[in-house]
C-alpha cells in the first residue's frame, strides 16, 4: 500500500528535537503507526496490542524499558498505564530528546497517565484522517463534493481504494461499538446504537442532552459523559457559542460534528455518494467536512483550533456558523453546500462586528472560487487544497506565497441597495 506523506511530518521533527517524549495521538487507522515507523526507521517498533508484548510490560516494566533501549515507538501505549511513570524515571535520568514515541487511539486513557506522570517532558500532537491538501498532493482528491462527504478520509479506505460501505461497517463494529461502547461501560448494544444514531442526526445543531437522555433512557449527565468519550476518541467534536466573555461561550448549547463524515454517513445509513444529492441533512454535512478540514489543517501545524459558532439569543435566525479567533483577528465563515453565489449567505456576515477585532468574512461553498459580494469572498471548498491557504508544515521555513489570482473586485451599486455582484461574479454564476 502506497504511503501517502503526510502534513504533519515537520511538526513531529520539531516536536520530537525538543521533548524526551513525543506522543502522537488521534482515530483508530488515522495512519499513526505507519507514520511514525516511516519517520523512524532506526527506532525499535513495539505495539502494545500484542499479548505477550503487553504481558510482559504489565509484569516487570523496569526490564519492558531496558530491553529495548531509548530510541523506542512504544503504539497503543496506554494499553499499559503503569508504564508511564517508569518513562518518567528513564527520561529524568537522561533527559535526551526523542527518546520515546508514544502512540494511541484512545485519547481519555492516555492522557489521564501523561498528566500523572509525564507532564513537561511531552510533547502532544494529533493525527486526523487525510486533508484535502495531502490527497491533492497524492492526486487522489474527490472529484465531487457528495464523494468528499460519502467517502471521508481515512488512509486504508483511500490508500486500498476499499468501499466506503465495506470499510465503515467494519470499523463500527470492531472499535465504535465494541472499544468505545465499553469504555461508556454500556452494556446495552441497541441503546448505544440508538445514542450513535442520535449524534449522527444531530450534526451541525446544537445538541440537547435532556432530550437525547430521554431518547436512550439516560440522565443528561450521562449523556454528556459519553459526548466526552466520543470526543476523547477522535469520533465527534463540539463548538462552543462565540461570546466576548470566555465563561459564558462553554455555558450555553454546544453544537455537533464529525471528524470524518465517511463514519457519519455510514452512520446515517447512506449507501452511495447519489444519496447526499437531494437528502435534506447534506447541508449539515457539508457544513461538519467543512470544519473538519479546518480542524486539520491546525492539528498539522500544532495548533489548537479556536472555533466557534455565533447565533443571536434574541433572533435565532442570526447565526454564523463558524467562528475562528486568531489573536486580533476573527474569521467569519458561512458555510453552504450550494453552488450558487447566493446574497442571502452573507447578510448575518454582514452585520457581525466586534469593536477591536479585524474581521475577515467568506462564504465556503460548492461553487466557483473567487466571488466577491459586498466584501464577502466565496472560496469553493477545493480550495482547502491550495498551500496558499494552508500551507503544509513541511514547508521549510516562511515561503512567500502567489497571490492568488482572483476577479476584479470593483462593486457596481444600485441606487439605494447593497452593492451588485462585479462582472466578473456574474460571469462565475
Amino acid at each position: 500500500m502506497r504511503f501517502i506523506e503526510r502534513n504533519i511530518i515537520l511538526k513531529i521533527k520539531d516536536i520530537a528535537s525538543k521533548f524526551p517524549v513525543v506522543f502522537l495521538t488521534g482515530p483508530r487507522q488515522s495512519g499513526k503507526s505507519t507514520l511514525l515507523k516511516t519517520m523512524y526507521p532506526d527506532y525499535t517498533y513495539i505495539n502494545l496490542e500484542e499479548k505477550d508484548i503487553r504481558d510482559f510490560a504489565h509484569s516487570d516494566p523496569r526490564s519492558f524499558l531496558a530491553s529495548y533501549g531509548d530510541r523506542v515507538i512504544i503504539d497503543e501505549a496506554q494499553r499499559a498505564p503503569d508504564l508511564f511513570s517508569y518513562l518518567q524515571t528513564r527520561v529524568d535520568e537522561k533527559d535526551r530528546p526523542g527518546m520515546y514515541i508514544l502512540s494511541g487511539s484512545q485519547n481519555f486513557l492516555m492522557l489521564r497517565n501523561i498528566s500523572q506522570s509525564l507532564a513537561g517532558r511531552v510533547g502532544i500532537l494529533s493525527l486526523l484522517p487525510f486533508s484535502l491538501n495531502e490527497l491533492a498532493k497524492a492526486r487522489r482528491l474527490p472529484k465531487t463534493v457528495n464523494e468528499w462527504m460519502f467517502n471521508g478520509a481515512y488512509p486504508r479506505l483511500v490508500c486500498a481504494e476499499i468501499d466506503a460501505p465495506d470499510f465503515y461497517s467494519g470499523y463500527i463494529a470492531t472499535y465504535v461499538e465494541r472499544d468505545i461502547r465499553q469504555e461508556v461501560k454500556v452494556h446495552d448494544l441497541d441503546k448505544f446504537r440508538r445514542f450513535l444514531g442520535i449524534c449522527a442526526a444531530s450534526v451541525g445543531s446544537p445538541i440537547n442532552l435532556s432530550k437525547t437522555g430521554a431518547q436512550v433512557s439516560a440522565d443528561a449527565r450521562t449523556i454528556n459523559s459519553w459526548l466526552s468519550i466520543l470526543e476523547e476518541s477522535y469520533i465527534i467534536f463540539r463548538l462552543a457559542p462565540y461570546h466576548r466573555s470566555m465563561g459564558t461561550r462553554f455555558i450555553k448549547t454546544q453544537k455537533l460534528y464529525f471528524y470524518d463524515t465517511g463514519l457519519l454517513c455510514a452512520l446515517l445509513g447512506f449507501s452511495s455518494a447519489d444519496e447526499l444529492a437531494l437528502h435534506p441533512m447534506r447541508g449539515h454535512i457539508f457544513e461538519s467536512a467543512v470544519i473538519s478540514e479546518i480542524v486539520k489543517n491546525r492539528c498539522n501545524t500544532g495548533k489548537t483550533p479556536r472555533l466557534y459558532y455565533w447565533r443571536d439569543s434574541d433572533n435565532r435566525e442570526k447565526e454564523i456558523d463558524l467562528i475562528e479567533e486568531n489573536l486580533q483577528e476573527l474569521v467569519l465563515s458561512e458555510i453552504k453546500s450550494s453552488q450558487t453565489a447566493n446574497r442571502d449567505y452573507i447578510k448575518n456576515l454582514l452585520k457581525f462586528d466586534i469593536e477591536g477585532k479585524k474581521c475577515t468574512k467568506q462564504v465556503i461553498y460548492d461553487g466557483n472560487d473567487g466571488p466577491v459580494l459586498s466584501g464577502v469572498r466565496f472560496i469553493n471548498w477545493k480550495s482547502f487544497a491550495d498551500e496558499a491557504i494552508f500551507p503544509p508544515s513541511n514547508q521549510r521555513g516562511p515561503k512567500k506565497l502567489k497571490k492568488r489570482k482572483t476577479p476584479r473586485e470593483k462593486e457596481v451599486r444600485k441606487p439605494g441597495g447593497l452593492p451588485d455582484v462585479t462582472s466578473a461574479e456574474k460571469q462565475d454564476d
